[in-house]
């Protein structure tokens, strides 16, 4: 077993235009100040992080680790989650998506796919010359909008878009096995790769990509009404990242899972700050340490009621306390009786 590394807190929910959240040396800063000891990096936000720089670049890599250091952080890992949506776009998004991308690539669907790739790609190769041994993403969707069909799903659909989906990432897989790197797609309704069985048809796709992993964010399960507990014995060792964020499924009489099209306040299932929802974070740190997870638990904090700054300070504490130090003794050595093989086949009846 080992202990698992933070608290760390995903960036991309707190950058902003005002100090201190609009550079990458000040967002640190403030992030040390609320407790963290790693933070993870949204490549997309040129606020915080140079993406074209950083592939190209050891020593800019070096400068970004040398600031993070200075506020006595690690970078835990980068994201590429927009850039990752890009990749596998159904036309019912473009527009809603079209803003993720570069203004050149707007508009232009195959070029903007392109260009996903390719900050994927980059992403990858700057996450190796961090130093850093996973990567976030998403997978991106073709099949979502056919999740719960009306009219039936037409044969074949499906399996023509998880093999196109597989196509499309299966080069970038490779690349992050030259880069050392694996490719973590966080599990989320909204993507392809929504649950465990989605996954899997992923990963068939793709030869059981060694570096097709999965970022574990158990809020996202609440919401599917899934056993995230389960979920972890199926899959932890496929399970290379952990973004500790909690929510609340509180059906009723006029709505569910879907949530009436209300918006984040008013629906039946919506992500709460660490501590405020339903996620049994006991039993999902004790899970992920009994199966030898060893990365880091990073605070991803949405909540639709309270201020981020405050969700930010609790998180902190909320995973420091949720921590396990693993032991390196049995905690009955008191009563070991120092036997040995003869004594063995005594207590077993069998002779000297």
């Amino acid at each position: 077993m080992r202990t698992i590394k933070g608290p760390g807190l995903f960036l991309a929910q707190f950058a902003g235009d005002e100090a201190p959240f609009n550079s990458f040396a000040e967002i640190t800063r403030w992030a040390a100040g609320c407790g963290y000891r790693g933070v993870q990096i949204p490549t997309w936000d040129a606020r915080l992080f140079d993406l074209d720089r950083a592939a190209a670049s050891q020593d800019y890599c070096d400068e970004v680790k040398g600031i993070a250091a200075e506020a006595g952080l690690s970078i835990t890992e980068l994201s590429t989650h927009l850039q990752g949506q890009l990749v596998a776009v159904h036309p019912a998004y473009d527009v809603a998506f079209d803003g993720f991308a570069v203004p050149a690539v707007r508009g232009n669907p195959a070029v903007r796919a392109e260009w996903a790739q390719d900050q994927v790609k980059k992403a990858l190769t700057a996450s190796r010359r961090l130093g850093l041994g996973a990567m976030a993403t998403f997978s991106g969707a073709l099949a979502w909008p056919y999740v719960y069909p009306w009219p039936q799903r037409p044969a074949g659909l499906i399996e023509e878009a998880f093999d196109e989906l597989a196509r499309r990432w299966r080069p970038l897989l490779d690349h992050a096995e030259d880069c050392g790197v694996d490719l973590c797609y966080e599990i989320h309704p909204g993507e392809d790769l929504h649950d465990g069985i989605s996954y899997e048809m992923f990963l068939e796709r793709t030869g059981n990509h060694a570096r097709a992993c999965m970022l574990y964010d158990p809020s996202h399960y609440v919401l599917q009404h899934l056993d995230y507990l389960e979920h972890i014995d199926i899959y932890h060792d496929r399970i290379r990242m952990f973004h500790v964020k909690d929510a609340e499924l509180n059906p009723t009489g006029r709505q569910g899972v879907y949530g009436g099209y209300q918006p984040w306040v008013n629906r039946a299932g919506r992500f709460r700050s660490l501590g405020d929802g339903q996620v049994d974070f006991g039993g999902v740190f004790s899970k992920l340490t009994q199966y030898g997870f060893d990365g880091w638990a990073v605070v991803e904090w949405e909540c639709c009621l309270k201020h981020p700054e405050d969700g930010a300070r609790e998180g902190a504490e909320f995973v420091q306390a949720h921590i396990i130090r693993v032991t390196e003794k049995a905690f009955d050595d008191f009563a070991d009786a120092g036997t040995d093989r003869a004594a063995n086949r005594r207590m077993l009846g069998l002779g000297g």
